[in-house]
């Protein structure tokens, strides 16, 4: 099996990290990734938020733990916060950054960085105090929050890949 079939086979989501911070150069690479994600037309949609500031972080979390009446921690302690928005403008913006999400923890496990989609970044891009966020980034209100890709390194052991449901394909 190819090295790009293990990726994507193999990925697991994380919900336990290191308090050791993504390194750099491989930060970069998933980043790279995720602009090179397929978009409608090619109008590239979807911006990426990279937030490392521990500050930011625990304000996200904050933020995005609210929305579910909590105030657990959603981002399960991860160093960073990849923000996936995108242009609502675009009629494809949410495929946009779905893709764009999808490259982005594929690239971070190929690279031995663990990751996980957190969801509600649309209702926390949709509130005021995420409007201005938005405005703070330098982003207009047209865009919404697709998903929060977390990243940092596992603490513990992954996963097992649950057993594919049967039916998964229709062959016609």
């Amino acid at each position: 099996m190819n090295e790009t079939m293990k990726t994507l086979i193999q990925r697991r989501s994380c919900r336990k990290y290191q308090k050791r911070q993504v390194d750099r150069d491989q930060l970069e690479q998933i980043l790279e990734a995720g602009t090179y994600a397929p978009t409608g037309m090619g109008r590239q949609s979807p911006v990426i938020v990279a937030v490392q500031d521990p500050e930011m972080v625990a304000k996200l979390s904050a933020m995005n733990a609210a929305v579910m009446g909590s105030q657990s921690d959603p981002f399960y302690g991860a160093p960073t916060v990849l923000v996936v928005l995108a242009d609502k403008t675009m009629p494809t913006y949410l495929y946009d950054g779905a893709l764009v999400m999808g490259n982005l923890m594929n690239a971070a496990h190929s690279l031995g960085v663990a990751s996980c989609w957190i969801h509600r970044a649309k209702e926390v891009f949709a509130s005021q105090e995420g409007k201005a966020l938005l405005a703070q980034w330098g982003l207009p209100d047209t865009y919404e929050g697709i998903g929060n890709c977390i990243l940092g390194y596992a603490d513990g052991p992954l996963p097992e890949a649950k057993p594919r449901k049967e039916n998964w394909i229709i062959r016609v």
